[in-house]
């Protein structure tokens, strides 16, 4: 975190060194940026970055950190100058305010469905898991897909889905154990038959 707040604050230093565009500036810098000039572009974004940091930090950590924040605003704010011209409207700084808003918006709105269908998937998981215990101790033998369905009350390409989920779940855990292991250490020449002799 206390990384975060140095380059959060790096960013302030850098927003502030840039001056506020005079009304005059705003317009000639907006017209050339119609016309293609990446470097009007630049000098508008530069400009109005502070807006897009105060925006992020108001914002919090609402399923994101400030900087993420801070780096979809800026996405929002080229999104903002690149569409000022044909947007209609009269004033860029309430065009560009609106467009970071809606893109940091949008962002947390992603990652918060984003981390329910992981907590979802995860809670699936664990009732086919349990499911797939359960059926094996009753049957006496593996369960094939159909039979957990009907147990869970699912599709059955709702249960082929979990299951490939919970195979590349256990495969990882089984990669991840694996690299503990050094070879080096275990001795495959040695002949499990052999006992050391005790001592008379």
């Amino acid at each position: 975190m206390g990384g975060d707040e140095a380059v959060l604050g790096q960013l302030r230093r850098q927003a502030r060194s840039h001056d506020p565009l005079q009304p005059a500036d705003e317009e000639r810098l907006l017209h050339q940026s119609a016309l293609g000039d990446r470097t009007s572009e630049d000098r508008l974004v530069a400009a109005n970055m502070t807006m897009v940091i105060r925006l992020a930090t108001e914002r919090g950590e609402q399923g994101l950190s400030v900087l993420d924040l801070v780096q979809e605003g800026a996405i929002g704010l080229v999104e903002a100058v690149r569409s000022f011209a044909t947007s209609g409207e009269t004033s860029f700084a309430g065009h560009a305010e609106r467009k970071v808003v809606e893109q940091m918006d949008s962002a947390i709105a992603a990652e918060t469905a984003a981390v329910r269908d992981a907590q979802l998937l995860v809670a699936a998981a664990t009732d086919y898991e349990r499911a797939e215990l359960v059926l094996r101790r009753e049957l006496q033998r593996a369960p094939v897909p159909s039979e957990i369905a009907e147990k869970l009350e699912w599709t059955v390409d709702r249960t082929l889905y979990v299951a490939q989920v919970v195979a590349d779940a256990r495969r990882q855990h089984d990669e991840e154990m694996l690299a503990f292991i050094d070879p080096e250490a275990i001795d495959f020449d040695t002949d499990h038959d052999e006992r050391p002799e005790l001592d008379a």
